[in-house]
Formats: structure tokens, C-alpha cells, sequence
């Protein structure tokens, strides 16, 4: 074989994402993911406890502060999560460094993932190649309300974030009440399928090439510059596209304050039956929606079958800097009516 289609057979095969779960919270939204099918992604869990990564079937699993802590858990001190992200600091760098974006989920209260989503994202960035996503899983009022130590960590970690600067992606659990007559696990399944399909979305643009694409440079520039974000899931019949953006907007999983100069990334999923007319009335009723964004990426995939639902899966950008503190003190009380 000739010793450039080798050179660029290697470069479209390289490792490109990997979602990574931290802690409890992130290690159960991984597994979820796994069982709805992520192909090209590398799963990773990484965790204080031992025995939360035995229980959980992740190819990939990275135990900190084994020494210190016997895999029995941070007891949600974040101090003692720093101190063994920072012993394994090479060993994360290694293992995560080599992707190209690496999705970092967990959910804020707990040690574990509280400490290392601010910690891997800042370690990552300074690899220059890795491009860290972190997804912040903001806890129910109830979880503020009855555990002081959970709110300190909660805010804690708000705090490093909003210094860091950069990307992050928020998601609170109190937009999940509305689900409230679901089985428990079933009600964190839903905000962990929008996050699949989060993941996704972003490999179908990268991976399998359609007429509307967008290459992995691309991408990382977008979400590179996007700032405190959210994430936005609809699907609807594809002969009423206003319908499917009203209903991403009216379904988010963050209340937010649209600002005057927001970015947003979006993906359409849909059959041979997609039309450009479809398309076009997407963009236009989200730039409405946004009043003018700043940048408005996209990308489609088109499958060779008809299809007669249409999926949209949004990153909107741009955010406020205080949403994710404001998403917490406008959450109702337990004390009050839901």
C-alpha cells in the first residue's frame, strides 16, 4: 500500500471521542448510554469507589487514590478527590489525551465528581490537543435543602467552572420533576438519552459525512468558543419543522435567558424524505429563536429509508454566566407545592 493512503487511512481512523463518567452520577449516565448504543465512542468510568466500578460493565475504568482510600469512596470530601486526581495526574492524561473530545460527565453534590469535573477540565485543556466537553449534572432543590455538605461541594464546584471559563455544558435535575410519575431510574434514563443523543449527533457530523457535514476542526472550534451552554432535544414530524424547534425549546433540561449574542450547533436526523424546505424552516425558526446568534452551525444526517420523524438535537451557547446558580435558586422548595 502506497505510504500516503496509509498516512490518511490512519488520520480518518483516529480516536476521536470518548465520554467519560465521574463519579456515581456520571458512571450510571455512561452505562446508560452504553445500553443505547454509542459506536466510535470509547466509554470510561472513573471513580473513588471500587465497588461503583465493578457494578458498572464499562470496557474502561480508572480507580483513584486506591492507596489512600481502598476503593471505598471520598465520603464527598473533594479535597481527598484532588489530592489522588493530582497523584494520577499522568496516568488520566494518558488514558484521556489521546481523543480528540472528551466528554466529562457528573453530576455536582457528591466528592468525586464535583472535584474532578473543574480538575480534568482545566488538565485537559492544557494538552491543547483534547478538547474536554464537561457536563455538569446540577442536583434537585431537595438534595440543597436537606444536605449542607452537598450544597457546599454543589457550589464549590459552580465556582471553580465559572473561573475556569471555557465550555461547559449544564443540565439540571430539577427539570426532570415532570417525569416525576416515572420509576426513579426511568427518570434519569430520560435526561441520560438526551445526553446519547448529545454524543451522537456530534459523531454523526464528524464520522458519517452527509450533504451538509461538518469536519472535527470545525467542530472544536465551535464548541471551543461556545461558553456556558445547554443542550436541547426534539423530534417531530418532518412536515412540521416550527413544531419540532417550539418543542426543543419548551423541553429543556435548563432554564436559561436567551443572551443578545448566543451560538448555537445543530443537527437534523432524518430520512430520504428531509427536504431542503425542512431543513431551511429549522434554521430559520432557531434564528428567530436566538435573535441572530452569534455563529449557528450545522450538520444533517440523511438515512437511505423514508423516515417520517425528524430528530433535532441543539447546543446553545452563550449563556449567562450566573444560569447554572440561577437554575438553583429558582427551583421550587420542598416546603412549596410542585
Amino acid at each position: 500500500m502506497d505510504d500516503s493512503i496509509e498516512a490518511w487511512a490512519t488520520l480518518a481512523h483516529r480516536n476521536a471521542f470518548a465520554v467519560v463518567g465521574l463519579g456515581g452520577a456520571g458512571g450510571d449516565a455512561v452505562h446508560d448510554m452504553l445500553t443505547l448504543g454509542i459506536p466510535g465512542v470509547q466509554a470510561i468510568a472513573v471513580n473513588t469507589d471500587a465497588r461503583h466500578l465493578k457494578d458498572k460493565p464499562i470496557d474502561e475504568r480508572i480507580l483513584l487514590g486506591h492507596r489512600r482510600l481502598r476503593g471505598s469512596g471520598s465520603g464527598g470530601d473533594r479535597s481527598v478527590v484532588l489530592e489522588a486526581a493530582e497523584e494520577s495526574r499522568e496516568e488520566l492524561v494518558r488514558r484521556l489525551g489521546r481523543y480528540e473530545i472528551v466528554f466529562l460527565l457528573a453530576g455536582l453534590g457528591g466528592g468525586t465528581g464535583s472535584a474532578l469535573l473543574p480538575f480534568l477540565a482545566r488538565t485537559l485543556r492544557e494538552t491543547e490537543r483534547t478538547l474536554p466537553v464537561p457536563i455538569a449534572f446540577l442536583p434537585f432543590q431537595i438534595e440543597l435543602e436537606t444536605n449542607a455538605d452537598r450544597r457546599d461541594n454543589v457550589f464549590a464546584t459552580l465556582e471553580e467552572l465559572e473561573e475556569m471559563g471555557g465550555l461547559v455544558l449544564a443540565l439540571s435535575n430539577e427539570k426532570l420533576r415532570r417525569f416525576e410519575a416515572l420509576p426513579l431510574p426511568r427518570v434519569f434514563q430520560v435526561r441520560n438519552t438526551y445526553l446519547h443523543n448529545l454524543v451522537t449527533s456530534l459523531v454523526d457530523m464528524v464520522e458519517n459525512p452527509s450533504q451538509l457535514n461538518v469536519d472535527l476542526a470545525g467542530l472544536k472550534g465551535h464548541l471551543r468558543e461556545a461558553g456556558l451552554s445547554t443542550l436541547l432535544h426534539g423530534e417531530y414530524h418532518v412536515t412540521e419543522p416550527d413544531r419540532l424547534v417550539h418543542q426543543a425549546f419548551s423541553e429543556t433540561l435548563l432554564d436559561f435567558s436567551l443572551p443578545e449574542r448566543a451560538s448555537a450547533l445543530v443537527h437534523l436526523d432524518g430520512g430520504s424524505n428531509m427536504t431542503l424546505r425542512t431543513l431551511e424552516r429549522v434554521l430559520s425558526c432557531f434564528r428567530r429563536r436566538l435573535g441572530e446568534p452569534r455563529r449557528l452551525l450545522f450538520g444533517t444526517r440523511v438515512h437511505p429509508e423514508r423516515r417520517e420523524v425528524v430528530r433535532m438535537t441543539a447546543v446553545v451557547g452563550g449563556l449567562k454566566p450566573r444560569t447554572m446558580r440561577d437554575a438553583l435558586d429558582r427551583a421550587p422548595s420542598i416546603a412549596e407545592p410542585a
